[in-house]
């Protein structure tokens, strides 16, 4: 991860507009199994800002940003940001 918390390419995710599908697509994006555990904060808080995209994932895309939008989140409480663990590497 890089650790540029000035670095536009990075950002936290709030747990509350995270969902199963949301997290089907990032762990198929990163190429790591099925998602495991979703929980807000597991690993602590990161030290890339809160985005303010909330995504709506179908739970079919290949990556996250293939996901629809939608309108920008005004607030995300500190603490909140959400935490995934993905199964264990696919067979490629």
């Amino acid at each position: 991860m890089n650790s540029d918390p000035s670095d536009p390419s990075w950002s936290s995710v709030c747990e509350a507009d995270f969902d199963q599908q949301d997290a089907q697509v990032v762990c198929r994006q990163l190429g790591c199994g099925a998602p495991s555990v979703l929980q807000g904060a597991l690993y602590g808080e990161g030290e890339a800002p809160m985005g303010t995209k909330e995504f709506q994932c179908g739970g079919h895309e290949s990556a996250l940003l293939d996901c629809s939008s939608a309108s920008e989140r005004s607030t995300c409480s500190p603490g909140t940001a959400v935490s995934l663990t993905c199964s264990g590497g696919e067979e490629l």
